[in-house]
């Protein structure tokens, strides 16, 4: 096979999470053409993967007939020899169906797995391991039917060259008034409407803690509609004599992956930002509901080892994952917090 299409339509996390499976895919098949097909708003970060050499835009399922006339167009010039769906719903089954592409492989999930004519039975839903690897099982099955050797892919999954680097980290210094000689906290306290977050009130509590024990300079990161939370993070941090900025990602999601980088640890609830930074390996803390289908274990992000620290809180019996949250105690995990950031910072 030398045209290949992987499929992940979804979220900016959920695609994040897919960045092992294209590098297991390209390192075992070097000379396969991998095309993947991502909406609009993830096509930026697609632009940036290593192993991606082509990106399509899926219009969606809301789309006019029109536009996924045009789809299937597309994809047909294109002659894929396989498909691969990491995530799959009636829409990708009819879409690849649709195509005619001989080799579509996707998770078996309800009926319309009957589209597709390769599956691997997953049961993602119990979170029995991590979403990446879910995505990575599909990589060796696929792998395996080709009598392929798999090649295991580790971290980083993105880089960015050290003179890239450091002019962005001028950049933001100049834009931010930030010290480049003290080490970089980014914080982000919107959700992208994805899983639950800490309130403001108990990450001004976890900030204040980490500001007394480390000189860093906080840096308050906010997506579309998510500033008005940080500038009131910013404001309660002020009471407390913790001095933070605000950094809007206006120049587009690229610059911003560029930023991330520079951080030296990034702390975030299960949201994109937060998948973006363990993509290219900088140190997370992650805070995840109780919520079965969005544990810490189903949406762990892709850091090396040692480098991800993730907290949740105690089995909701009353399955309230709106207020669960609050059950994290700042206090209780302060230690844990410093002690992770002064070892990866």
């Amino acid at each position: 096979m030398k045209n290949i299409l992987v499929i992940r339509n979804d979220k900016i996390g959920d695609f994040m999470l897919a960045w092992p499976a294209f590098a297991m895919l390209k390192q075992s098949m070097p000379k396969v053409e991998i095309t993947a097909l991502v909406p609009a708003y993830t096509r930026p970060l697609a632009d940036l993967c290593p192993f991606i050499h082509k990106v399509l835009i899926d219009c969606g399922k809301d789309a006019d007939k029109l536009s996924k006339i045009e789809l299937i167009r597309n994809i047909k010039r294109n002659g894929f020899d396989a498909s691969i769906c990491l995530f799959s719903d009636v829409y990708n089954a009819t879409l690849v169906w649709k195509v005619g592409i001989p080799f579509r492989l996707a998770p078996a999930t309800k009926i319309f797995q009957l589209l597709y004519n390769y599956r691997v039975t997953q049961r993602r839903s119990q979170s029995l391991k991590p979403e990446y690897q879910y995505n990575l099982d599909l990589i060796r099955f696929f792998l395996d039917e080709q009598n392929i050797e798999v090649v295991e892919p580790t971290a980083p999954y993105l880089s960015f060259e050290p003179t890239i680097l450091s002019a962005q980290r001028r950049k933001l210094s100049q834009s931010l008034l930030l010290d480049e000689e003290q080490p970089w906290l980014y914080i982000h306290v919107g959700s992208g409407g994805s899983a639950n977050n800490l309130s403001l009130t108990q990450y001004a509590q976890l900030v204040t803690g980490m500001y007394q024990v480390m000189d860093m300079e906080i840096i308050l990161t906010a997506g579309p509609s998510e500033t008005e939370k940080a500038v009131a993070l910013k404001g309660m941090l002020e009471e407390k004599n913790v001095k933070s900025v605000v950094y809007d990602k206006n120049d587009g999601l690229q610059d911003f992956t560029c930023s991330i980088a520079c951080a030296s640890v990034f702390i975030a609830g299960s949201t994109g930002p937060l998948h973006i930074a363990a993509t290219i390996d900088v140190p997370t803390i992650g805070f995840f509901p109780s919520k079965c289908s969005a544990t810490h274990l189903r949406w762990q992000p892709i850091n090396s080892k040692g480098r991800h620290l993730a907290f949740f809180p105690p089995p909701n019996k009353n399955k309230n994952v709106a207020t669960d949250m609050v059950k994290i105690n700042i206090e209780d995990i302060l230690a844990r917090v410093n002690s992770f950031l002064g070892r990866v910072s």
